[in-house]
């Protein structure tokens, strides 16, 4: 196996000089870098990525941190997160955080020790501040469970807001919206305070429900989206707080007997790809999934680099009209 030790000797540089080159430090001219390349393909050398790494301080690489790995939201935001980080020169390695203690636990230090360029957490589950306390860049996307870490959210009051004004004005009088996880405290329960300010406003009666963590660890809300149509039979408009639920109370309903969007509208929060693959394909709230991806991964960027940054970032939502309004 070649060694530095072979690559400088053909290449006809120092050891050091060769190091120099692999960890992109300091002044080499263009020729010299040029032989080293060419002596490194030609003894089919890699460097060793432990030792950069401790050379380096860290690696090139980011850890992302999310509940659920097979969540559509998750999933787009994730499939986002890779892109940006291709595209900044870093490499990503995925981690779910809805294993066990002990497993996540285990995860954790696994990105501490391979020395990881920043920590990308999308998870209420993890405090970020247990984090920072070793000195490794932490981003959050919609979560904030450390004032002190930079953060990224999308507009979700006025996605709240949007989504009743879009109800009220189809016609809807008796509203519901399917909000989080019971005692769960996040971001994107400003989408129930926009909500109800704007049905407050507009005079038009309006329910709250929140779900138990279980139905959310196994993502399926069809026994409880039955349990809530059962219990709000004269409501006329839902807006859920996922287009993962929406699209299983379009299956709920039809089953029931309701018919979307005859008697029954409905509008779903993210904007990923279920909402247009549903039947009826669901009218929805699209948060900028890439943008705030890109965002997510500059500040890290950033960081490595002694850039400013900025260390909160809320993106504007929009409302995707499809055939559930």
């Amino acid at each position: 196996m070649a060694t530095i030790k072979d690559v400088a000797a053909l290449a006809g540089v120092t050891p050091t000089t060769v190091s120099r080159c692999i960890n992109n430090r300091g002044y080499i001219k263009d020729e010299t870098k040029q032989k080293i390349q060419k002596a490194m393909e030609e003894l089919g050398y890699r460097p060793n990525g432990v030792a950069r790494a401790l050379s380096k301080q860290t690696t090139d690489t980011i850890a992302v941190i999310v509940p659920h790995i097979t969540h559509p939201y998750f999933a787009t935001l994730i499939s986002k997160l890779e892109q940006s980080a291709n595209a900044h020169g870093f490499k990503m390695f995925l981690m779910s955080s809805r294993e066990d203690d002990a497993r996540k636990e285990s995860y954790l230090k696994m990105s501490l020790d391979s020395r990881v360029s920043g920590i990308i957490v999308c998870s209420e589950e993890i405090e970020s501040q247990n984090l920072q306390k070793y000195g490794t860049p932490v981003v959050e996307i919609e979560t904030h469970a450390n004032p002190n870490t930079p953060h990224i959210i999308c507009d979700n009051k006025e996605g709240g807001r949007l989504a009743a004004k879009a109800l009220i004005d189809a016609g809807c009088r008796n509203l519901l919206h399917i909000g989080g996880i019971e005692d769960a405290h996040v971001p994107a329960d400003d989408r129930a305070l926009g909500f109800r300010e704007t049905c407050e406003a507009s005079n038009v009666k309006h329910s709250e429900v929140s779900y138990p963590s279980r139905v959310y660890s196994s993502l399926d809300y069809m026994k409880y989206i039955e349990e809530i149509l059962s219990k709000f039979p004269d409501i006329d408009g839902i807006f859920a707080s996922s287009d993962l639920i929406a699209a299983q109370v379009c299956q709920v309903a039809r089953r029931m007997g309701r018919i979307i969007p005859g008697d029954l509208k409905l509008i779903g929060f993210d904007g990923v790809y279920i909402s247009e693959m549903a039947t009826p394909s669901i009218t929805t709230i699209r948060q900028p999934l890439s943008e705030m991806a890109e965002a997510a991964v500059s500040i890290i960027d950033a960081i490595q680099n002694n850039r400013p940054y900025e260390s909160e970032h809320i993106f504007p939502v929009e409302l995707i009209r499809r055939e559930t309004l």
